[in-house]
């Protein structure tokens, strides 16, 4: 059987808010260790039946790449609900989310110019 390996390594300031974070995997199509500003990891808990969650973000993330980063994982649970459960109505509602999410943040960008 092969298995795969993720790493991620995480460097905290004087006030443990993160300042670095890297990330490597075994399959990553180039080697070596990437800088991220931001993670979001959900694990399924089947004998407690609910998520467990990991969101991590530098201090330097701007604030408008967040948002963006919000909405891209959003888009990927989309795919992901109609990969893995071929839930169509679940999917689309997942993507109309996006769809008004990503209109709210040209309005808010085109507010603060």
């Amino acid at each position: 059987m092969k298995k795969s390996e993720i790493k991620l390594l995480v460097e905290l300031d004087a006030d443990n808010i993160p300042s670095k974070i890297t990330w490597d995997a075994d399959d990553k199509e180039t080697p070596g260790a990437l800088e991220t500003n931001a993670i979001n990891l959900n694990i399924w808990d089947q004998e407690n039946r609910n998520t467990l969650r990991i969101d991590l973000w530098t201090k330097d993330m701007p604030l408008d790449e967040m948002k963006r980063f919000f909405i891209d994982t959003i888009g990927g649970l989309a795919q992901s609900i109609l990969n893995s459960t071929g839930d169509e109505y679940m999917a689309a509602e997942t993507n109309d989310l996006c769809d008004r999410l990503v209109q709210y943040l040209k309005e808010e960008n085109q507010k603060g110019t």
